[in-house]
């Protein structure tokens, strides 16, 4: 899949990913700060991505962990600062949900602390039931010493 719009990309085609970039991104971000590289390239590998590209560079990214046939749980999005303020990332958020892979999914999940508005734009809301939904979650260090 690989979609234009003014000098931008979008492509699911997992042979252009910039690791290099999607690994440098995510280890200074507050949602996976201090990732080892090891582990992005596991993730990617295991998951359904898209990058966004301007001039054959990599200037975004964001995957979906998905079965293809009920559910996506949207993560890792980001697009980097000098291209931000374009609304990328919400045409990155509608093409990933319009993905011939994920079109009709039941459900689509996602968290974020500082992107509520973006992603309310592209159709999510916070949790019908938040009280049917628990997790178990375990500090990073913990997992990046596996």
């Amino acid at each position: 899949m690989l979609v234009t719009k003014d000098d931008y990309e979008i492509d699911d085609d997992p042979a252009r990913l910039d690791l290099d970039v999607v690994h440098g991104f995510l280890a200074r971000s507050y949602w996976a700060e201090g990732v080892p590289r090891g582990v992005v390239e596991r993730s990617v590998a295991n998951s359904l991505n898209l990058g966004l590209y301007q001039g054959g560079s990599q200037v975004g990214f964001t995957r979906a962990v998905t079965d293809r046939a009920t559910f996506a749980w949207v993560c890792d999005v980001f697009v980097l600062p000098a291209h931000q303020g374009r609304g990328l990332g919400h045409w990155m958020i509608e093409t990933l949900q319009a993905h011939p892979d994920l079109a009709g999914l039941r459900r689509f999940m996602l968290a974020t602390a500082d992107a509520h508005r973006v992603y309310a734009d592209c159709g999510f809301t916070p949790l019908a039931d938040p009280s049917r939904w628990m997790e178990i979650t375990r500090p990073p260090r913990e997992l990046y010493r596996r």
